[in-house]
């Protein structure tokens, strides 16, 4: 691991001698510059990881450098910690430094522990937020609308509808079937927007009790009702600067509408416990399973709270309504698991394509996901083959199409019983074997037979040997 770098600014050559021998035997790589145009010559070169600089100077101060370090750090994309060397009589210029981005100051003449801890510290602070950082941009990757899987004309729709409103502040209702991808679309439209870098915050409206609403949503105060321990921040307080996502907002109690219209009408809330108005600034996103106007009609949601949420509508449509995206997400989740579980899978075979893309998945996305993981654990071949499915998707080939189902029964008169369930038994056989790829194992778990019952039938019609295996 490479090792951290510091830039010692100070005019005194003993000074800084002494100070680049600490740092040396705390294994922090130090260089030295007697003057504020000597360091920053030296950070453009070297790009430290914080600098210690001395606040009197002659030339540049120390403010003049903090603030030039500052500035060059930020169109790098760095966040460089400054501390500063100042002698007693003016620690409070020192302080002023602090408010303008200094991270702290060590007053001379100062304790060599002293020292060592406050740039520990600085460095541990500047790793932090570097890690948050990657972890934003990571988060912003992952949810970025690009990242949704599906082609169909239904998908291109929302995506450009999204596309329009991603960048301004306006509010959303997502609505569509349970795993059909609401939380993931919010997700996009946050991480799509100026709002970015703060907070994403997601609430399932349907897991808080009703006479918790108030005090998860806004926040209490200490003593506001009995357990309320000390302060707590609500939701919306959370979300500040940010995205809200009120999940499953139908199931909202009534009661707690009126107040959460307040809040987004006034854009202010007041704890629980509380008398101060507290100002929030968010975007709201909200989603539902249900359908809000049915809701409203039966009076057991607020016409006024409906039209503040529904200013812009979008309508995630289910998967049995985009067959034409199956492959596309079932490739995407094989490739998915395949690294997760460490197996070597390239996709599916063509008859457990077959049953995927006739399945309905009535659990939408989430639902083939958990089909898809699933197949990819249990497989032991280089593709998914109908055994690592479900039975409820390996039976849906096993409805006869409407087509079949209409044509006559045979009559009764010159039927051969025998020979119409042999030509059904023999049917099924061969399909079990192809879906199997010849394996005669995983063909008898397909039809629910033992593998003797099989090679009984497969012998019975002539498709094996007597003496194979």
């Amino acid at each position: 691991m490479a090792r951290e770098r510091v830039l010692v600014i100070d005019d005194e050559p003993a000074l800084s001698e002494l100070l680049c021998m600490l740092l040396d035997r705390e294994g922090y790589v130090t260089s030295r510059a007697r003057s504020g145009e000597e360091g920053l010559e030296q950070y453009d070169a070297l790009e430290p990881d914080l600098v210690l600089t001395d606040l009197n100077l002659p030339g540049m101060d120390g403010l003049e450098i903090l603030r030039q370090v500052k500035t060059r750090s930020a169109q790098r994309g760095r966040d460089v910690p400054v501390v500063l060397l100042t002698a007693y009589g003016s620690v409070t210029t020192a302080v002023q430094a602090m408010r303008e981005g200094a991270f702290d100051y060590v007053a001379k003449p100062f304790h060599n522990e002293e020292l060592r801890l406050i740039v520990r510290k600085a460095l541990a602070m500047r790793a932090l937020e570097a890690d948050n950082v990657r972890l934003r941009a990571e988060l912003g990757e992952k949810y970025q609308l690009g990242q949704f899987v599906g082609s169909s004309q239904r998908m291109q729709e929302v995506y450009a509808l999204v596309r329009r409103i991603m960048r301004t502040r306006i509010s959303c209702l997502v609505c569509g079937e349970s795993g059909t991808g609401k939380e993931l679309l919010a997700r996009a439209i946050h991480y799509g927007s100026e709002r970015a870098r703060n907070p994403f915050v997601a609430v399932n409206c349907g897991a808080i009790p009703e006479n918790l609403f108030e005090s998860e949503l806004f926040g209490y105060k200490k003593g506001a009702f009995t357990g309320a321990a000390k302060d707590k921040l609500g939701y919306f307080e959370a979300a500040d600067g940010g995205t809200l996502f009120l999940d499953e907002v139908g199931e909202m109690p009534l009661a707690s509408q009126v107040k959460v219209l307040r809040a987004l009408a006034e854009k202010k809330i007041t704890q629980v416990g509380g008398t101060a108005e507290v100002p929030v600034d968010i975007r709201l996103v909200a989603a539902t399973n249900r359908d809000l106007r049915v809701e409203v009609a039966a009076g057991r949601f607020r016409e006024d709270l409906y039209y503040r949420l529904n200013v812009v509508q979008i309508d995630m449509p289910p998967l049995r309504e985009r067959p034409e995206d199956v492959p596309m997400l079932v490739q995407h989740f094989v490739e998915r698991f395949s690294e997760e579980y460490k197996k070597p899978l390239g996709g599916v075979t063509p008859e457990a394509m077959r049953m995927l893309r006739s399945y309905p998945f009535p659990g939408n996305v989430r639902e083939l996901q958990n089909v898809v993981e699933r197949a990819v654990a249990l497989e032991l071949g280089v593709l998914v083959t109908p055994a690592s499915l479900p039975e409820r998707v390996q039976g849906v080939l096993a409805v006869p199409p409407a087509s079949a189902a209409a044509e006559p029964e045979p009559t009764l008169e010159g039927l051969d019983l025998e020979a119409r369930l042999s030509e059904v038994e023999r049917g099924y056989l061969v399909r079990a074997l192809a879906a199997s790829n010849g394996n005669r194992t995983q063909a008898s778990r397909l039809l629910g037979i033992t593998f003797r019952s099989l090679r009984y039938r497969l012998l019975k019609f002539g498709m094996e040997e007597a003496g194979e295996d």
